[in-house]
């Protein structure tokens, strides 16, 4: 009977209490990710307005983004717009600390159509698609860097100037 006992008081939680358990000491999300699919436009297009707001502030890269006179500039600023509701809304992420860590615009399948030529010829005409992924994250909850090197062995660290001496 003692042994029918101690089975019972070792025995594990319900599956979902432990998952619940898990969730809640899991770390939380720093970052919050918005795409863009299937968008009518070439990547190579929308490149050059992603490389303006890579790693800039969120605010920044709004206002980047408003004043940019190009067709990709209004689909990067609806996903982008998109990615902060993402952070706010799912992560409870605070929106102005928020900046575009990663921003990347990839090929989608391509359109083929015909083109007619002369002599009763056709070619192909490509008419290309994008994937467009942003990508932003939260300065404020993101680890401060190592800023104090520890020294090699048999290597001093020296001062830089007088007032790290004193």
């Amino acid at each position: 009977m003692t042994e029918v006992k101690s089975m019972a008081e070792n025995k594990r939680p319900k599956r979902s209490v432990f998952h619940r358990e898990r969730k809640a000491s899991a770390l939380q999300p720093i970052e919050a990710t918005a795409r863009g699919m299937y968008l009518r436009i070439s990547p190579y297009k929308v490149r050059s307005v992603l490389n303006t707001i890579r790693g800039k502030d969120v605010s920044h890269a709004l206002q980047t983004l408003e004043f940019t006179n190009k067709k990709s500039a209004r689909l990067v600023q609806k996903i982008l717009n998109s990615a902060v509701a993402n952070a706010q809304n799912n992560f409870k992420l605070n929106v102005d600390s928020l900046y575009v860590s990663r921003c990347m615009a990839d090929d989608a399948p391509r359109l083929k159509r015909l083109n007619p030529m002369a002599r009763g010829r056709a070619s192909m005409m490509f008419k290309r698609l994008s994937h467009i992924t942003i990508v932003v994250r939260d300065r404020s909850k993101e680890e401060p860097l190592n800023t104090t090197a520890k020294p090699v062995e048999g290597q001093e660290i020296q001062p830089s100037n007088e007032s790290e001496v004193q």
